[in-house]
């Protein structure tokens, strides 16, 4: 619970989150309290300390700046410079660049009022424009009140050690799915959540379909902690959706979702945004704990001491988001467990107005505060009309007409054109849906975005490729997966993968071993919540690909221990080199050789530890180092054994 006294801000409520650069652009996403003049100022060649002249450009809100209204004292901006616009030189490549933004009409530097920003015995935020990435890290999963440190403190405490040598520097983030939990949200966060929401004044909004008529309603309801299922409809033709969004998300296989605090206006989405992101809301709400019955306040009790130490570590987060250039895309809990799993599923949620509502509002958050800045230009072209005039004149009839526009657009996934390329795949919207068995998954990819994936890849030397979930995952638990599926469960074990739909899973096997794609092919993946790394060779086939399936998952989060040490051995057990079994798989043609996790005491191949994944790439693209910095503070090294799956 915070009770600080109110703090000067200077405007700034998160950000600044530096996301896509280059020598001739400059990306960064921030949230202010008023439309504010608002001027960057660049610091080429930037030593540590250094106090040379800035270049600047004022960033006007036609040319430069997109500004989001999202409620009274909250706006969103969108900063995308074409530096040779603002008269500004091309930057310099592996050269440390700082910057600082120049707030309100005074001129005042963010950093001078934020100096967290900034490494210690750095003046200001510095970045890195590699001519070739060396050193990427990735993580996903990042959930506030799981029972570890942050991930993403302990990559930005990483990153410090070693400021020394810019050559050392990270010179991408790459988060991959699950950045917030929109479905699973402790009940200290949510009041948290209401008490922001009063004190920026975030947009109400009306809730067709719901048994509250708006969003101060839901506020205001007994039922809004930790009983949410109770605020649907009762109708019987709801009972579906009723059990998918807040009744129907045990998973006794894996892990249990818990969904009576799940997230359901856009204020609520905002919010969670800014008090994940940044330590600056937090300074200037207070809340207290609402009437609770027993049970929810004993949950209350376990969970306020995880939001206390979470919101301890979210200054270095902010930090690390400052000074490491970030993309990111989403994956299910960004928006709600299972989005889009199977067919079923999608008549269900999006046949009802309030449950279309629900996670049209996740998604709205989602473009805004993360999705946007991959690729402005894309983003501003076909979007930006709808979700302005939501933004200032928000009523239902915009606000729906923004979901509208949202739900058809097709251009989430995105390639950043560095050596080697970054092609981020949207793994939830272009699914490839069943015609029949519909209540069976989906394939995470149809076959035209398959096939533009494809092309994409085209004469190129080597690629990294962003999967939500692993292209290679462990056969045992896909197995278990398969079996739910086939007595028609597959939403109570996410038996989502990629081998879970044969169309997909060939396309993407064809994918990896053409003759015209990319020798050396890195896929980086989240999702699972233990992280583990493959190497992958193509058996009898006249091709030269290798492949690493390289996973970090989570940021904050991890797999019932004793359930996986479970499937780790009964895995390597039942799926051995010379294992029958293995003649019954889709990767009978490949030559898998897990890697070992290093200093964690066992045999083990799967690493069950919150924390942030580092690869480091060699001049040709491939990865020579293989890392899970650890929330912990112990950090682990994949290296390769002799052991083989087929």
């Amino acid at each position: 619970m915070n009770d600080k006294p109110h703090q000067k801000t200077h405007g700034v409520i998160a950000g600044p989150i530096l996301r896509r650069v280059s020598p001739t652009r400059i990306g960064l996403w921030l949230v202010t309290e008023a439309d504010v003049a608002i001027e960057l100022c660049l610091y080429t060649d930037d030593k540590a300390g250094a106090s040379n002249a800035p270049v600047s450009a004022r960033l006007d809100t036609m040319a430069f700046r997109q500004s989001f209204p999202v409620g009274d004292r909250a706006i969103i901006q969108m900063i995308d410079i074409d530096l040779a616009a603002a008269g500004i030189a091309d930057l310099p490549l592996d050269t440390p660049i700082g910057y600082d933004l120049r707030v309100g009409a005074e001129h005042r530097s963010l950093v001078a009022a934020e100096p967290g920003l900034a490494y210690p015995g750095e003046a200001r935020p510095c970045f890195i424009i590699r001519s070739r990435l060396a050193h990427v890290l990735h993580g996903s999963c990042r959930r506030p009140h799981h029972a570890s440190r942050d991930g993403m403190a302990a990559a930005d405490a990483w990153a410090a050690a070693r400021r020394d040598t810019s050559a050392d520097w990270p010179d991408l983030l790459l988060l991959t799915g699950d950045q917030i939990y929109a479905d699973d949200v402790a009940t200290p966060l949510l009041r948290a959540i209401h008490a922001a929401i009063a004190h920026y004044g975030l947009y109400g909004e009306t809730l067709e379909g719901a048994t509250v008529p708006d969003s101060a309603a839901l506020y205001a309801s007994d039922d809004t902690y930790g009983r949410r299922d109770a605020l649907l409809p009762h109708e019987k033709d709801n009972h579906a959706l009723r059990e998918r969004f807040f009744g129907g998300t045990d998973k006794p296989v894996f892990t249990s979702a818990s969904s009576g605090n799940h997230l359901i206006t856009l204020a609520e989405v905002i919010a969670m945004y800014l008090l994940t992101w940044s330590d600056v809301p937090w300074r200037h709400i207070t809340y207290t704990r609402p009437p609770l019955d027993d049970e929810q306040a004993e949950r209350w009790a376990a969970e306020a001491p995880l939001i206390d130490a979470f919101v301890a570590e979210l200054g270095p987060a902010r930090r690390l988001l400052a000074n490491v250039p970030t993309a990111m895309i989403f994956d299910d809990h960004d928006i709600t467990d299972d989005w889009n799993l199977t067919g079923d599923w999608e008549d269900a949620a999006y046949g009802h107005p309030f449950s279309r509502r629900i996670i049209g509002n996740a998604l709205i958050g989602y473009t805004l505060c993360q999705g946007w800045m991959n690729t402005p230009a894309r983003f501003a072209e076909t979007l930006g009309q709808p979700l302005q005039a939501y933004c200032y004149n928000p009523d239902a009839t915009t606000q729906d007409q923004a979901i509208d526009a949202l739900l058809a657009f097709d251009q989430w996934h995105f390639t950043l054109d560095t050596e080697p390329a970054v092609v981020v795949l949207d793994t939830r919207m272009h699914r490839w849906r069943r015609t029949q068995k519909t209540h069976r998954p989906s394939g995470l990819m149809d076959w035209e975005t398959l096939i533009d994936m494809q092309n994409v890849l085209t004469g190129r030397e080597s690629a990294i490729i962003v999967s939500a979930a692993p292209v290679f995952g462990v056969k045992l638990i896909e197995n278990i997966q398969k079996i739910f599926t086939f007595f028609g469960k597959p939403l109570m074990v996410d038996a989502e993968n990629w081998m879970a739909h044969r169309g997909a899973a060939v396309a993407m096997l064809q994918i990896l071993s053409h003759r015209r794609t990319p020798e050396n092919f890195t896929i980086l993946s989240g999702d699972v919540h233990y992280s583990f790394v493959y190497d992958v060779v193509l058996r009898h086939m006249p091709t030269r690909q290798r492949i690493w399936q390289i996973v970090s998952s989570g940021v904050k989060n991890e797999f019932p221990a004793t359930l996986l040490a479970w499937f780790d051995r009964l895995n390597r057990w039942l799926y051995a080199p010379y294992s029958p079994l293995n003649v019954f798989t889709k990767r009978r043609r490949l030559r898998v050789s897990p890697r070992r996790p290093m200093g964690r005491g066992d045999t083990g191949r799967l690493l069950n530890q919150s924390g942030m994944g580092y690869v480091n790439f060699d001049a040709r693209g491939r990865p020579t180092t293989i890392v899970q910095i650890g929330a912990d503070g112990h950090d682990v090294r994949f290296e390769r054994t002799d052991d083989v799956e087929t």
